[in-house]
């Protein structure tokens, strides 16, 4: 039993499913987005966890204003809304779910994949306004077939997105931060030795200040006029003013996106091209897939607060907190 009531703060927008599974243990403050200050003044010292989604950012002040918070749990497995050196600091935990979102994303990035180079949303378009009835015939679109594919980011992700484009029969190859022991494709150490050697870059690297803009003008360059840029990582790891000039220049033939800079805006100019396939950042939108991530923060705040340390803490609180994942004493 708990000495004390935990109550815990949930930030922006998670699927009721999840506030609704921890309420039946612990209190539940529920805000889409960031409270007003007096909530602070009020409630700050009782919150000993947060549940967040990404869209409301947890920083360092947030932090400061939660005297007991023991645990940040994220809905997702990118992080890189919340401020982990400021929880490190403080001896915070957070988690994420990884694992039980790959092969959601991996089935969903060959699908953008297809549907970018065959054009495939085009084509629906173009049934839809009454071309093909009309006598049109829609244009001839480009094809995997001789096509060399590569990863950028060969973590869980990247490595079962890897296994999907084998039953395709293209070449593969990879870079990242070092070479994977398990995997046999060629590695790359320079991402830009990747780009020159492929015509299709897979993005799906974390987020945050070491990628930001990783996919700059020099990158697409590099991939050259026949290439095709899929994102499915996060949109601040592409520079996005170089990939709107390399695609109004022709740089590049093609990008399937569905994460970006400013979400939920996109610019203009991508919203106007033919050659883009634009997707509101749904990866991992499936009842089935979501469900799963749910399950996993819940598990992760229950097993925290019953002193049995986190199920899926990040790596750098793992590297940093080491041993002292548990609640303290």
């Amino acid at each position: 039993m708990m000495a004390a009531p935990i109550k815990i703060l949930s930030l922006g927008g998670l699927p009721a499913s999840v506030e609704d599974a921890l309420a039946e243990r612990f209190p539940v403050y529920r805000e889409a987005a960031l409270p007003p200050e007096p909530f602070f003044a009020a409630h700050g010292a009782e919150i000993a966890a947060i549940v967040t989604r990404g869209r409301v950012p947890v920083t360092a002040a947030l932090i400061k204003q939660l005297p007991n918070l023991e645990i940040v749990a994220n809905f997702g497995v990118g992080y890189d809304s919340i401020d982990v050196e400021a929880a490190i600091a403080r001896r915070i935990v957070v988690t994420n779910t990884p694992d039980v979102l790959n092969d959601e994303m991996a089935d969903f990035t060959i699908g953008l994949l297809l549907a970018t180079i065959r054009r495939l949303p085009q084509a629906d378009r173009f049934v839809r306004s009454g071309l093909w009835a009309e006598g049109g015939a829609f244009p001839l679109s480009a094809t995997l077939r001789g096509r060399t594919v590569g990863i950028v980011g060969m973590g869980r992700i990247g490595k079962v997105i890897a296994k999907r484009l084998g039953g395709f029969d293209v070449p593969i190859a990879y870079h990242s931060r070092r070479k994977q022991p398990d995997v046999e494709y060629p590695y790359f150490a320079e991402l830009r030795a990747l780009a020159e050697a492929v015509d299709t870059l897979i993005v799906v690297l974390p987020g945050g200040p070491a990628t930001r803009g990783i996919i700059d003008a020099e990158i697409l360059k590099a991939l050259g006029p026949n290439g095709v840029l899929i994102n499915v990582a996060r949109g601040s790891v592409v520079d996005e003013p170089a990939l709107i000039h390399a695609l109004e220049g022709r740089a590049i033939l093609a990008a399937g996106l569905d994460v970006f800079a400013r979400e939920p805006k996109v610019p203009a100019s991508l919203i106007e091209m033919g050659q883009v396939v634009l997707l509101p950042h749904i990866g991992t939108a499936t009842n089935h897939t979501r469900n799963l991530m749910g399950q996993l923060v819940v598990q992760n705040i229950v097993s925290w607060f019953d002193d049995c340390g986190p199920i899926t803490a990040v790596p750098e609180i793992t590297q940093a907190l080491g041993h002292q994942l548990r609640r303290p004493v």
